[in-house]
């Protein structure tokens, strides 16, 4: 049986949920990508072009430090990554984390949480980004499935 991990990065909580909804369907790991420095709410605000998390989107090789969390992967076959949707796509902080680690052989399913935007464009630029690995189909996820849908999904 594969050993999976579920990690995320959350800015208010909702990524979170839902990562925790799926741990624990899947009776996976749960790992959490910290930034080093917390986004406070000025920090999110989307309509301010000065906001961090708008300076930090409109430049696409900027890379938040995460907390150094020494997490070993070597044991995991299928690392889910979860995040909100930030103009489209992940936030930096997820390449952050991606770039800290070996995901070379392992199975990558992304996932995301938002209000309205779809999956694909986030899904198709991680894609693009790290041709190398292997992803899986992703998937946006309201926190309303049931455990059941989730374990379909990952299935």
């Amino acid at each position: 049986m594969s050993k999976i991990l579920v990690s995320y990065f959350s800015a208010s909580g909702v990524t979170k949920r839902v990562a925790e909804k799926i741990a624990e369907a899947i009776k996976g790991d749960l790992f959490e990508i910290e930034p080093v420095e917390k986004y406070t709410p000025e920090d999110l605000d989307w309509t301010n072009k000065k906001s961090r998390s708008s300076v930090e989107m409109q430049n696409k090789s900027f890379r938040p430090k995460i907390k150094d969390n020494n997490l070993d992967i070597s044991n995991y076959d299928i690392i889910l990554i979860g995040f909100p949707i930030w103009w489209g796509v992940a936030p930096t902080v997820v390449n952050t984390f991606i770039e800290s680690k070996d995901l070379t052989g392992k199975t990558l399913i992304p996932f995301c949480t938002s209000g309205g935007s779809g999956m694909r464009y986030a899904e198709n630029d991680l894609k693009k980004t790290y041709p190398n690995y292997n992803w899986k189909e992703g998937k946006r996820l309201t926190g309303m499935e049931n455990e059941e849908d989730l374990k379909n999904w990952i299935n």
